[in-house]
């Protein structure tokens, strides 16, 4: 018994770290933008590109991969599957731990969009503390942070085995890149921006993770 909580609390911490080093990146990348770095000059590389158009039903197609990032949808969905896990397994956990991180996510992201206020690229000007709500992009961290709880829910409630865990995963992954991809191609987020969410994202969701593992309930698997 003392063997498994000690390396249950080896696990957190060690955890806990990644997300320490995945904030620090958060962080780093906040400085160079603030500075105008040179992961300014390169967002004004990318923003430079010609962007292929997307009209009619390819638009349509594109605008909904975007929305796989939109705090509505990615929130009802996830809201909804930890109602249901809540349920089948009679536990609060799994829809307090979803009500947590969106939580977090908005109020973290939302302090950083408010207080550094950049406009969005379209404008043509890339400016802080002008009202805008570009940085970080609320898309790219609600794409990791959302889809992410909600694969970790799956393998933590489901009898899933650990391939079937890395391919949930991976298509969090594909699912981050693609929306940041989408954002980039319709023009309405820098590519720091986008950068800067997918770490926040990451850490926070690495964060909650390693805390939820380390006090488990009766009601998850192993």
């Amino acid at each position: 018994m003392l063997d498994t909580v000690v390396a249950r609390r080896a696990q957190m911490y060690r955890a806990l770290r990644w997300s320490l080093l995945l904030f620090i990146g958060f962080l780093i990348i906040t400085q160079q933008v603030l500075q105008y770095g040179p992961l300014v000059h390169f967002d004004d590389t990318v923003n430079r590109q010609h962007r292929p158009s997307f009209p009619g039903f390819s638009g349509f197609i594109l605008r909904r991969l975007d929305d796989l990032g939109a705090r509505g949808l990615t929130a009802t969905i996830l809201l909804i599957a930890a109602a249901y896990i809540a349920y089948k397994f009679k536990t609060w956990r799994p829809l307090n731990l979803a009500v947590i991180s969106l939580l977090l996510l908005n109020l973290v992201v939302g302090v950083f969009k408010i207080f550094l206020g950049r406009l969005k690229p379209r404008i043509g000007v890339d400016i802080f503390h002008a009202g805008g709500m570009s940085y970080p992009s609320g898309h790219a961290s609600n794409a990791v942070l959302t889809w992410g709880i909600l694969a970790y829910l799956i393998y933590r409630y489901a009898n899933v085995n650990r391939y079937q865990g890395r391919l949930a995963s991976a298509a969090v992954v594909l699912i981050s890149l693609t929306v940041c991809m989408v954002s980039l191609i319709r023009h309405t987020h820098w590519f720091t921006d986008l950068l800067a969410g997918l770490f926040i994202g990451s850490s926070l969701l690495v964060a909650i993770i390693a805390l939820d593992r380390y006090v488990p309930s009766n009601s998850q698997l192993s």
